[in-house]
């Protein structure tokens, strides 16, 4: 009896975020483990899932790095990075938009989908919903920096009750183009920034961002972020992490949230809990 009174004070518990977040956007970063593993895959899908059954209207937008590279390697196609940034020559984006808008996208679409979702995949191909520009041609290629989203089709997706998962390919204006290879980060802040979500939360393989003796700060600013910055605090891969965090901020989004998706039911934790499991980056 007293496991039973537990899980219903679990429910009370969640039960003012449900009433707060009903009918809210949350654009969710998925990437990482939580992409990898199969238990966590399964973990991922049921989170969704009850996101999208007590009202919330999550909206996923994925990476797939990790994979891009495999397969590169398999085919002898070289690759390589400049400042933490893949180098996308003509060969390379054929392989980029194969994994991502047809292998990665297809298989989050089916694993929603297979777990009672309603999940469709896009691209930013798609009624040309994201275009893009090049970062710098010279240097990295077809790797772009996204010029415009159109929000109407996201949001006639949600309207129709459906999970958009998009893959992070954006369109050209230019006839016979292969399209632009973007950060699914950068992706992901200026999806949140155009649909005016709620939240924005990035998956990822880390507890959050850590001070100098690898404790999780709880709570970010941008005058905090800074000062991290300058001090060394905030390096190397959590850079472009903060900095899509406070691009959201700046785009309208109310709070982006750093969470390690190899816990469990990381995104019910963060959203349903007081305390939460990550850090969370504020506006102002």
């Amino acid at each position: 009896m007293q496991k039973k009174i537990q899980i219903v004070q679990t429910l009370l518990d969640a039960l003012p975020f449900i009433k707060k977040f009903r009918d809210q956007v949350f654009v969710i970063k998925y990437g990482g483990s939580a992409q990898t593993d199969q238990k966590l895959k399964e973990q991922f899908a049921q989170d969704i899932l009850l996101l999208y059954t007590v009202g919330i209207k999550p909206v996923i937008v994925h990476g797939g790095g990790k994979r891009i590279t495999e397969i590169l390697n398999r085919l002898h196609i070289d690759t390589h990075f400049i400042d933490g940034q893949r180098v996308t020559t003509e060969e390379v984006m054929e392989i980029v938009e194969m994994v991502l808008s047809g292998d990665i996208n297809k298989e989050i679409v089916s694993l929603l989908n297979n777990h009672g979702a309603k999940a469709i995949g896009i691209s930013g191909k798609d009624a040309h919903f994201i275009t893009a520009r090049p970062k710098d041609f010279e240097k990295f290629g077809y790797t772009g920096i996204i010029d415009h989203i159109d929000p109407a089709v996201v949001h006639n997706l949600l309207q129709e009750q459906f999970i958009p998962v998009i893959a992070p390919i954006a369109a050209s204006n230019k006839m016979s183009h292969p399209g632009y290879n973007i950060n699914a980060d950068l992706c992901a802040s200026k999806v949140a920034a155009a649909l005016k979500a709620k939240k924005i939360i990035f998956l990822t393989d880390t507890p959050g961002v850590l001070d100098k003796e690898g404790k999780l700060i709880s709570t970010l600013t941008e005058e905090k972020i800074k000062l991290l910055k300058a001090d060394g605090t905030i390096s190397g891969g959590m850079i472009p992490k903060v900095d899509a965090c406070l691009e959201a901020i700046e785009g309208g989004v109310e709070k982006a949230h750093i969470i390690d998706g190899r816990v469990e039911h990381s995104l019910l934790l963060e959203i349903f809990t007081s305390e939460g499991i990550g850090t969370q980056v504020l506006g102002g």
